[in-house]
């Protein structure tokens, strides 16, 4: 017969298992916790939610990722600036961007491009701090009345300006050519938002290059109007990725790895190791 002792003994211990088991199925109707219960390679980042082309390290310090704030900056002014390009409601000005590139796009995604230098993402870092850096001499470029450049280059012809404009739209294109192929080895939502904004910068480039007596080549300026609503989109998608996690989403953002990747290569290693046990057993 068992002592007290023995009995109390093994009660606790059923009450343990039983209140683990509870732990483990409780998910509190959050479908994405049991998803990373049982998928922990999920808890590693997306690549493009943490600007972060390579596989995810951890940052040493206790910032937070500052990815999806410089990403969202960016989408946001580049949704606004692409709806002007393609003749949205017939606005034909980009005045309005102006301010939204001063305080949004350029101040707001600099400084997150800063904060991506203090947890050690160079192409986070070089990525949003040069992207702020654009908007924000965009909108010095563009600011009615204010530093009188686009005045000053059509003082006399509208030719100086367009080309000089052109000249500076494909300085950006090369160098977000450089970003995209550091891309290749990532995922696919994080390629295609660096994909469609290189092309975007091409056409616009082209179009203010290629420009006649009526000004720019609209065709291209179009073009490149609707590439750039694409980059917005991705642009959100992939800060969506990197805001999401089981505290406050109910779903995984998926990301799509290229095969080739590392994250692919593992997958793919797992899987055939699966279907050979598979045949072996």
């Amino acid at each position: 017969m068992a002592t007290a002792q023995e009995t109390a003994h093994t009660t606790g211990t059923a009450d343990h298992a039983a209140t683990t088991e509870r732990k483990h199925n409780d998910y509190g109707g959050n479908p994405l916790a049991h998803f990373l219960t049982n998928n922990p390679d999920a808890r590693l980042q997306a690549f493009g939610g943490e600007l972060q082309p390579g596989l995810y390290r951890a940052p040493k310090s206790k910032f937070a990722n500052p990815a999806p704030l410089g990403l969202s900056a960016f989408a946001l002014t580049t949704f606004v600036l692409s709806l002007i390009n393609v003749g949205t409601r017939g606005i034909e000005h980009p005045n309005l961007v102006v301010a939204i590139a001063y305080g949004y796009g350029g101040l707001v995604q600099l400084l997150a491009g800063m904060w991506e230098m203090a947890v050690g993402n160079t192409f986070g870092a070089t990525a949003l701090s040069s992207y702020g850096g654009f908007w924000i001499s965009f909108a010095i470029i563009l600011t009615p009345g204010g530093f009188e450049i686009a005045e000053t280059l059509e003082a006399e012809s509208p030719a100086p300006f367009l080309n000089s404009f052109g000249l500076y739209l494909m300085g950006w294109f090369i160098f977000t050519t450089i970003l995209l192929i550091c891309t290749l080895r990532s995922t696919v939502a994080f390629f295609l938002l660096f994909f469609t904004l290189d092309i975007a910068f091409l056409l616009l480039g082209i179009g203010y290059l290629q420009a006649d007596a009526s000004g720019p080549q609209q065709g291209c300026i179009k073009g490149g109007g609707y590439f750039g609503l694409f980059a917005a989109f991705l642009a959100w998608y992939n800060a969506l990725a990197g805001i999401a996690d089981n505290s406050n989403s109910f779903f995984v953002v998926p990301v799509a790895h290229f095969p080739w990747s590392e994250k692919g290569r593992e997958r793919r290693g797992k899987l055939n190791n699966t279907t050979e046990n598979a045949h072996t057993a």
